[in-house]
C-alpha cells in the first residue's frame, strides 16, 4: 500500500508517518519547503514538497506519489495564541486548507486513482449544545457556535461533506479532540502551561462545558487505523472520559505545579473570553468515541485525560 500524508511535518503528520513505515507502506510525505523534508526522509519516508493550497502544486504531488490513500493533515496552527476572540482569525489559514486545500487534494486523489481520503477534523466545541453532555457522530453540530468561530465552524462542515459525499473514493473524517502532549499547547512547555500555572485560566460560571482530550501520539495511531479499516464516514477520536472543565482544569493545574485556578462569573469574563470562550466554559459538549473504537479498531493510550496529565504531557 502507497500512503500519501499530506502535512507529514505537522503535529499529527510527524507522529503518523514513522508508524506508517514501521507497518511496512510505503510513504511519501509532503511539507511546504524543502528544508522540513529532512524528518520525513529521516523517518524513512520519501519527501515532496507541496503547497496546500495552490492546485497545481497539489496535483504533481498526488500524481508523483501514485497513491492508494491520501491523509489530508495540512493545517496552519503553530501561531495559535489561545485567545478566544481571535479564533477565526488565528485559524484563517487553516480554514483554507479545510476548503481550498480539501478540494485540491480530493481532487487529484481520485485523478490519481486513490480509493481511499483520510482527512483531519475536530470535535468538541462544534457540537450542538443542547441535551446529551456527550455527543456521537450522528448528533447535528452547532447552528451558532459563537461569532468568534462561525467561519471556522462553516470550514468545519465544508471539509466533513466534501469528504464524506466525494464520489469514487471512500471518504473517512477523523474529528480530533482537544490536542495535548508533548509540542502542544498544553504541555509542560506549551504556550497554555504558563497561563494555568499562574492560576490566569479560569473557571468561568460553574465550569460546566465538557471537553473531550486527544493525546497527540493518540490522534497518529488513530489515523494509522483509519488507512486500513473503518467504512466511510465520520469518527470521533477521543478519550474515553468527557469531563467538565470544573474538574479537569483543577488537576491539569496541580499537574502543571500551579495555581488553583479563580472561579470568574460568566457575566465578567465574557468581555475577556468572548462569546465562544464563555460557551468553551459553561455549555460546549464533549464526544462519545464509541464507534472509532468499535469500526476503526482503535483504542487509545491514555483513555483518560486524568493518566494523561499526569504522565503524558512531556
Amino acid at each position: 500500500m502507497r500512503v500519501l500524508v499530506a502535512g507529514a511535518t505537522g503535529a499529527v503528520g510527524s507522529r503518523l508517518v514513522p508508524l506508517l513505515v514501521s507497518a511496512g507502506r510505503d510513504v511519501v510525505g509532503t511539507a511546504r519547503t524543502e528544508s522540513r523534508l529532512a524528518a520525513v526522509r529521516d523517518a524513512g519516508a520519501q519527501g515532496a514538497v507541496m503547497d496546500g493550497l495552490d492546485p497545481d502544486s497539489v496535483r504533481a504531488a498526488v500524481q508523483a506519489a501514485a497513491p492508494d490513500v491520501v491523509v489530508h493533515q495540512l493545517t496552519a496552527l503553530s501561531s495559535i495564541s489561545g485567545d478566544f476572540r481571535k479564533f477565526d482569525e488565528e485559524f484563517a489559514v487553516t480554514n483554507r486548507l479545510r476548503t481550498e486545500g480539501t478540494d485540491a487534494l480530493l481532487a487529484a486523489a481520485r485523478e490519481a486513482g486513490a480509493r481511499r481520503f483520510v482527512a483531519q477534523s475536530y470535535t468538541g466545541w462544534p457540537n450542538e449544545r443542547r441535551g446529551s453532555w456527550v455527543k456521537d457522530e450522528d448528533d447535528p453540530l452547532a447552528d451558532d457556535p459563537g461569532k468568534e468561530a462561525r467561519r471556522s465552524l462553516r470550514a468545519i462542515r465544508y471539509l466533513e461533506r466534501a469528504v464524506t459525499g466525494a464520489a469514487g473514493i471512500d471518504g473517512v473524517v477523523l474529528r480530533y479532540g482537544a490536542f495535548y502532549g508533548p509540542g502542544q499547547a498544553v504541555s509542560r512547555t506549551g504556550a497554555v502551561a504558563e497561563t494555568i500555572r499562574r492560576g490566569r485560566f479560569p473557571v468561568v460560571g460553574g465550569g460546566t462545558g465538557v471537553w473531550s482530550f486527544t493525546h497527540i501520539e493518540d490522534a497518529a495511531t488513530a489515523a494509522a487505523a483509519a488507512v486500513e479499516r473503518g467504512a466511510p464516514g465520520v469518527y470521533n477520536v477521543v478519550d474515553d472520559e468527557p469531563a467538565p472543565v470544573t474538574e479537569w482544569l483543577p488537576y491539569l493545574a496541580q499537574q502543571l505545579g500551579g495555581r488553583r485556578p479563580m472561579r470568574l462569573p460568566a457575566w465578567l469574563a465574557r468581555p475577556m473570553l468572548g462569546q465562544l470562550g464563555v460557551a468553551m466554559m459553561t455549555t460546549v459538549r464533549g464526544s462519545s468515541n464509541a464507534r472509532a473504537k468499535a469500526e476503526l479498531g482503535w483504542l487509545p493510550r491514555f483513555p483518560s485525560w486524568r493518566e494523561g496529565f499526569r504522565t503524558g504531557l512531556g
